[in-house]
């Protein structure tokens, strides 16, 4: 077995020259000293037909080279004896991998014919041999004797200059040169001497080739181009990889050693300053313990806080300033000092004070502002009494997020809010660890340290919008401890693991629907349902809010524009269909802006808004009275839904078809609603004596049934009495009263029971022109509870039995 120094530092290792000869063996023997004569003599050198052949492994043997060898395998150490003694020459293979032993089948068709210059035994038993190529041979055949001894059959190669101009195979053999200069210095090595000691073209290209640190396949191919002008072209290419590694060698040793050397520098220059702080008092960590000493002493915390906070001061006082730790620490102190402890804004207890500021920024919502005004009232008898938390449930649009600003406003408290919606992960309530990299509280202790106040109005926006994730938690459950009166005196928040009094905030939560909030939660708050507007308090606010800050914030003088009652009629009714008045706002932003354009076109328009000004910024309406003006039809019933954003009027369709008394639904209709329209066919087949339809008819007809919008989902009960009154319009072919509407859930004994959303569906109803509205006798207390103003222009009836529906709806 062989190991072969592929670096070309092993020629001139002085240690190696004195291991094989002593001192009187020169460098200059590890350097051929060839000139053209000689090189054409070992050219011209007859190639015995058999050859022992010698495996090198990791390296190839270029003729005309002085090559340095390890060898271990007795059987190539007594091949390099017996060849040293004797002069004979040897073929060096290189192997095609790295077995200790190979195979002939593992070693190259191609070789080179060798002389053994010197051979000295090791300490170890390892020898090291000289050999000098002298010209390239291919193997024709290999046979492995007994002794283990590989001998080849061989034919010499010719190797020729090539076809090229002599000018450009100079300039080749320059930049050979120059390039393997340019290795040798990189890596420390007197590279202009040694190339100055080698002479003949076939030389220095085989050298270079030799001594590049490149693959043994790259080497071999080298060997076995015997055109001299290509091989010259091989070993270039070869030396422009072996640069490319070096300079990025170079650069990543490079980085390393300047990143190193500013850590270093940073470190020296670290301990200076400190050391000069030191010397003149000042050090920084110092200086900061010293900071969070003096706003401690001004907190207002209690006894156990201020405990907590002297044993982590003590353990950042342990701590380096240049401690990964130390930030972290000094961070947590930072936020405990922060926080408003114990710190509360004084409320304004003045009743009437309180009434006139809701007033004046919202109107309607009465509930609301009764409760806040009782509350106020109860604070001013006990001082020590625990906020209330309220939810405010409505559709889009009714004011209940701005209700927070107008409440805080009226107490004089500070006002936060957080956006619920979307969220999905605990620790955004709680809080990290502080143990954690990028660790931060809750939002809820970030929204009281940016409050600077223990009591604000806190508003948790969209809480119907949580998402749970059973990942990374479940916020709704962390909102629990937040919204529980009994619980957030002492709410415990991961990143500051200390309790914190909550029991004074004002939390005011809002949702569109209580459907997807847990029932737990909803039990911890004071749900208060905000209604839709009606026209006149839709009217009310655009005139005493709206338009006032749209003239402002689009640059017109107060009352320089004038919208009359009338316009905002018709942009209600025709261009907005909403139980709040946000597309309201966005409409008449629209038209201002309109007049804006015009004003600054140099036009002259009157201060009130023209029909025509309105139809050219909205363009056609795009809702009509869908009930007044439209004849009696048969089968064709209103009905009313409850939707999240407010209340709707719900056409039901019936038809008759000739068939086998079977009923079809269409509509995208829901299980509830399907089933209610069973109950419905059953009781009228069941009672068809009674409203004197004939038997043949119901065996010999099917009643389709159809909700239009069959895009949208429709569900729920309340449709029941509608649907009955369709059907028996149908059979009895008697038309139904366009401005009634009704609603109800029915049952299989023909009783009509109550449903809810009553406010949302009579503001519908008005929306729609409806005049009479049927309903549960049960659902009388739900219009008691109606304010009159959203009353007036309505008639309500109130049945029990399914039965006296006809007289009222079909007359």
């Amino acid at each position: 077995m062989i190991n072969v120094n592929t670096f070309s530092e092993s020629l001139l290792m002085e240690d190696t020259v004195n291991a094989l000869g002593g001192d009187n063996m020169e460098m200059a023997e590890y350097v051929p000293m060839l000139s053209t004569e000689d090189e054409e003599m070992l050219m011209s050198e007859d190639v015995p037909e058999m050859l022992p052949v010698l495996p090198l492994r990791n390296n190839v043997l270029m003729p005309g080279v002085v090559l340095p060898i390890a060898v271990n395998r007795t059987v190539s150490q007594r091949l390099l004896k017996e060849a040293s003694k004797s002069s004979r020459r040897i073929a060096v293979v290189a192997q095609r991998n790295n077995d200790e032993d190979p195979e002939p089948s593992e070693l190259y068709d191609v070789g080179t014919m060798a002389r053994v210059l010197r051979v000295a035994t090791m300490p170890g038993g390892t020898m090291m041999g000289i050999l000098l190529g002298i010209r390239p041979v291919k193997v024709m055949e290999y046979k492995r004797e007994e002794s283990g001894r590989i001998t080849a059959s061989v034919v010499g190669v010719a190797e020729e200059l090539g076809k090229v101009s002599p000018t450009v195979f100079n300039q080749n053999m320059k930049t050979l040169r120059r390039k393997y200069i340019e290795i040798l210095k990189s890596r420390n090595m007197p590279g202009e001497e040694l190339m100055r000691t080698i002479n003949g073209v076939r030389t220095t290209i085989n050298f270079v080739a030799n001594h590049l640190d490149v693959e043994v396949a790259q080497k071999q191919a080298a060997l076995e181009q015997f055109v001299y002008a290509e091989r010259l072209k091989l070993v270039l290419k070869y030396e422009d990889e072996v640069l490319d590694y070096l300079k990025i060698d170079n650069e990543i040793q490079n980085r390393t050693r300047n990143s190193i050397d500013k850590q270093q520098r940073e470190y020296f220059l670290n301990q200076q300053m400190r050391a000069i702080q030191e010397e003149l008092g000042a050090s920084p960590s110092e200086e900061d313990l010293k900071e969070l000493c003096e706003r401690a002493d001004a907190k207002k915390w209690s006894q156990e806080v201020r405990d907590v906070f002297d044993k982590e001061l003590t353990k950042l006082r342990h701590l380096s300033s240049q401690s990964p730790d130390y930030s972290v620490q000094y961070n947590y102190l930072d936020v405990m000092l922060d926080l408003p402890w114990n710190e509360y804004t004084d409320d304004n207890l003045d009743v009437v004070n309180v009434r006139k500021v809701l007033d004046d920024d919202h109107f309607g919502i009465e509930k609301v502002k009764d409760r806040i005004v009782e509350h106020v009232a109860v604070l001013s008898l006990k001082k020590d009494m625990k906020a209330p938390i309220l939810c405010l449930v409505g559709p889009p649009g009714t004011g209940k997020t701005s209700l927070g600003k107008s409440v805080a406003s009226a107490l004089g408290r500070k006002y936060v809010r957080i956006a619920l919606g979307g969220l999905h992960d605990e620790a955004e309530i709680r809080g990290h660890r502080k143990t954690y990299v990028g660790a931060m509280p809750g939002r809820i202790i970030q929204s009281l340290k940016k409050a600077g106040s223990s009591n604000p109005v806190f508003i948790l926006d969209e809480v119907d919008k949580v998402q749970p994730n059973g990942f990374n938690g479940d916020p709704t459950s962390a909102l629990l401890e937040v919204l529980d009166p009994e619980q957030n005196a002492a709410f415990h928040d991961n990143y500051l693991d200390i309790d914190y009094d909550l029991s004074k905030v004002m939390f005011i939560a809002t949702a569109n629907s209580l459907s997807t909030i847990q029932p737990a939660l909803i039990d911890r708050m004071e749900v208060i349902e905000l209604s839709g507007y009606i026209l006149e308090e839709k009217i009310e606010i655009a005139r005493n809010h709206l338009i006032p800050r749209l003239l402002k914030e689009l640059g017109f003088r107060k009352g320089s524009v004038e919208f009359t009652p009338e316009i905002l009629e018709v942009i209600i009714n025709e261009y907005t269909r909403e139980s709040g008045v946000r597309q309201l706002d966005h409409a008449l932003a629209k038209i201002v802006r309109s007049r804006a354009v015009k004003v600054a076109s140099g036009n002259k328009l009157k201060r009130a808004v023209q029909l025509t000004e309105v139809q050219e910024a909205l363009g056609l309406p795009i809702h009509r009275s869908e009930v007044s003006g439209k004849e009696p039809r048969v089968g064709v019933v209103t009905g009313l839904a409850w939707t999240s954003v407010g209340g709707e009027i719900l056409f039901v369709e019936s038809s008759l078809s000739k068939g086998k008394g079977q009923l079809t639904m269409t509509g995208n209709l829901g299980d509830v609603m399907k089933e209610s329209a069973t109950l419905a066919f059953e009781y009228l087949k069941a009672n068809a004596d009674k409203f004197k339809i004939q038997a043949k008819q119901l065996e010999n007809s099917n009643i389709h049934i159809h909700v239009p919008e069959g895009a949208t989902p429709k569900d729920g009960p309340s449709a029941g009495i509608t649907m009955f009154v369709a059907m028996l319009s149908a059979f009895t072919h008697r038309k139904v009263k366009p401005t009634v509407a009704m609603t109800g859930e029915i049952t299989l004994r023909g009783s009509v029971t109550p449903v809810g959303g009553i406010k949302e569906k009579i503001l519908a109803a008005k929306r729609a022109g409806i005049t009479d509205i049927i309903l549960s006798g049960e659902n009388r207390r739900d219009i008691e509870d109606i304010s009159p103003d959203y009353l007036k222009g309505l008639t309500f009836h109130y049945i029990s039995e399914m039965s006296e529906v006809i007289p009222l709806a079909m007359g």
